[in-house]
């Protein structure tokens, strides 16, 4: 069998390494030029065509007669897209012989569109997955192939589920493959009705807003720790990132209410704590100054501001 694969970032050069343990000949790889602006913490689907001899290219916009010309150029049985970051024009996916098939980050149908594991973490949801589908005109919209699920754990930063979603995504093909090889692709329902299409996120979104429900603070916290841009405020003409925190429990509330009355964050037993618009309680486990690793002590300066 021989397939055309759209891939970036690790679960493309995981499915990809999928692919080739599998026995499929990869005829051309489409990935992405690394932006130099961009925090690049993931592994290179460039370096990985190189060491095994896989011709690749890296377009701008894959939607041009030049890509479309040379996709079909390569005749593929399949087209697979693995964490590409551009949706794939109808004419291009036809040319697949037994059908265009992306990985996606989320158990469809919820979670369709921009940065599903980072919208799943902000949304507190306790798990998610990865999920391989039918590439049709509407993104993440066809038919199910296999999915595999993952759990989200209370303190699970996205990076941190990304990881889990990474394997997820490469158990999925594999599991799967050897169908979809023979000819018995399943075909599964994708209900759109029970989830809900997401855009991407900017920088700007993860702003904290420490009148909003501790949860809430905590969740937005995790979704965009990093490697991700963080969620900050912005004291004293400084940048503040908290990096990590912990929602306290319960039990613990009336003494910390009782120690310091209505104060917004306070020391108390050498822990940072910050009370939240919902009365409760996060501890700060750690932060970042102008984006550079910082003790917790050096917000002291910044908390009679």
């Amino acid at each position: 069998m021989n397939a055309v694969v759209f891939a970036y970032h690790d679960v493309g050069v995981r499915c990809l390494k999928v692919l080739l343990a599998r026995g499929v000949r990869v005829s051309l790889v489409v990935t992405h030029e690394d932006n130099p602006d961009e925090n690049i913490w993931f592994g290179s689907v460039a370096a990985l065509c190189s060491d095994n001899g896989i011709p690749f290219i890296t377009p701008a916009d894959p939607r041009t007669p030049q890509v479309l010309a040379q996709v079909q150029a390569a005749q593929p049985d399949f087209i697979f897209s693995f964490y590409y970051r551009h949706m794939l024009p109808v004419e291009l996916l036809a040319v697949a012989k037994r059908g265009a098939y992306n990985m996606h980050g989320s158990l469809l149908p919820k979670y369709r569109g921009r940065v599903p594991i980072n919208w799943a973490v902000l949304h507190g949801e306790i798990e998610t997955g990865a999920t391989l589908h039918e590439m049709t005109l509407k993104p993440d919209a066809g038919s199910i192939v296999a999915q595999t699920s993952v759990p989200i754990l209370p303190e699970d930063t996205a990076y941190e589920v990304f990881g889990k979603v990474v394997v997820a995504a490469e158990q999925t093909l594999w599991n799967v493959l050897p169908a979809m090889l023979s000819d018995r692709t399943p075909q599964l329902p994708n209900d759109l009705s029970k989830g809900s299409y997401y855009g991407g996120r900017k920088p700007e979104d993860g702003r904290l807003d420490w009148r909003r429900t501790a949860r809430e603070v905590h969740n937005l916290v995790r979704a965009v720790a990093p490697p991700y841009p963080g969620a900050f405020e912005e004291i004293a003409g400084d940048k503040i990132t908290v990096t990590r925190t912990r929602l306290v429990p319960p039990f613990a509330h009336p003494a910390l209410q009782k120690a310091h009355g209505m104060q917004d964050k306070f020391f108390e037993g050498g822990r940072l704590y910050a009370r939240c618009g919902d009365g409760n309680f996060l501890q700060i486990l750690g932060i970042r100054i102008n984006d550079q690793d910082a003790s917790l002590n050096n917000y002291l300066k910044y908390m009679a501001s």
